[in-house]
């Protein structure tokens, strides 16, 4: 738990212990609390956002999107077979849907 203050070892040990208390494997439930302290200071700015989960800038073309950010994209307009495309193929969808 590098770089992790006393709050989020406190929230990380707070969540692990709900989550044994719910029935979940102690690896289970250290997982789903380190990943939500890590959103957390993710959120926060405290730490790098190594991967997106946001769809990129809106202002911005589709082609400086990156593929997963497209993907997710492509994913609220509810376009079936992305999971399939190229960056290129999501792109076109993308266009045809909006």
């Amino acid at each position: 738990m590098p770089e992790w203050t006393d709050k989020d070892r406190r929230q990380y040990e707070h969540i692990k212990e709900s989550s044994l208390d719910r029935g979940k494997s102690t690896k289970r439930a250290k997982e789903f609390a380190a990943r939500t302290v890590n959103k957390s200071r993710r959120e926060e700015g405290r730490t790098p956002n190594r991967r997106t989960q946001g769809t990129g800038n809106p202002s911005g073309s589709l082609e400086d999107r990156s593929k997963e950010e497209l993907y997710n994209r492509a994913r609220e307009l509810r376009i079936d077979g992305r999971s399939k495309m190229s960056k290129a193929d999501l792109i076109k969808a993308i266009r045809a849907k909006q």
